[in-house]
């Protein structure tokens, strides 16, 4: 087995430690699959291994721990060495840096975004970014325009609308997250709107008015006495003359013929609505 040799001609590589493992990738297309192809494969990835580190370490800062970005880059490292043939007459690195780029980006793209954005809006968002880096540079402390963005990136204004957009939804916010300028915990959440327990109360009551006029005018005077008057059962019972458990079977018939009917309105409602479905 060849050893890995370090380059003396460093000029040559715009890594500085770029080994020399052009004889190592030829034995690999020559061996066959197996323990021994595995292990030299194996060597070659472990003296790349700086290099990988180091474009790991350009995506630092980002919101992924360094360490988990550099597994991701050496996870393309593995592939760029599998997937390397040294026949096509360019170099290594060439090959394996686009390689493990692309892997921590796809990394980025899937792991890391808090809301799902479409790949086109996630490269109008880097390109923004990119181009307010740039123009920054010469303008000092002024923020760049949509107009001049735009110009900059050569991109309509819309598309940089899009980006813009898409550079607040990289992550996403906590509704228990305090809101700026708050001093008593008042949340995101807090904002929110939430049903009202009201709203259904008027629909139930709109839809038993009509059926409540329609009661024999006892019935009628029972409910009225019991849940609008909030008398008891048996102050009822004395004041109609008859006995309380009669004022409470009328009170649990009428109340159930009632109920009986509003679904019965309700499923004729949603009929129509499941055979169209």
């Amino acid at each position: 087995m060849t050893p890995v040799q370090t380059r003396t001609k460093r000029a040559r590589h715009p890594h500085d430690d770029a080994p020399d493992t052009a004889a190592d990738f030829r034995r690999i297309v020559s061996l066959p699959e197996g323990p021994e192809k595995e292990a030299l494969q194996q060597q070659v990835v472990e003296a790349w291994m700086p290099m990988a580190e180091r474009l790991a370490q350009r995506f630092r800062n980002r919101g992924e721990a360094l360490e988990d970005l550099q597994q991701v880059a050496s996870l393309g490292l593995v592939k760029a060495v599998g997937r390397y043939d040294p026949d096509r007459g360019s170099a290594f690195e060439s090959f394996a840096v686009p390689t493990i780029v692309g892997e921590i980006k796809r990394h980025f793209r899937d792991h890391m975004w808090g809301l799902h954005v479409p790949r086109r809006v996630q490269e109008l968002r880097n390109r923004v970014r990119i181009s307010r880096r740039e123009l920054s540079l010469t303008m000092g402390d002024r923020s760049p325009s949509v107009a001049q963005i735009a110009e900059h990136a050569r991109m309509s204004q819309e598309d940089v609308l899009v980006g813009m957009e898409a550079l607040e939804s990289y992550s996403t916010l906590s509704l228990d997250a305090e809101l700026p300028g708050a001093d008593d915990g008042y949340s995101l959440a807090d904002t929110l709107g939430r049903s009202e327990p009201g709203f259904d109360h008027v629909v139930y009551r709109e839809s038993v008015k009509p059926r409540l006029q329609r009661l024999p005018e006892r019935e009628r005077r029972i409910l009225y006495l019991r849940f609008f008057c909030d008398m008891t059962q048996t102050n009822i019972a004395d004041q109609l003359g008859i006995s309380q458990m009669h004022v409470s079977r009328l009170i649990s018939r009428t109340c159930d013929k009632l109920q009986q009917e509003v679904d019965a309105d309700i499923e004729r409602e949603d009929e129509p609505e499941l055979a169209a479905a």
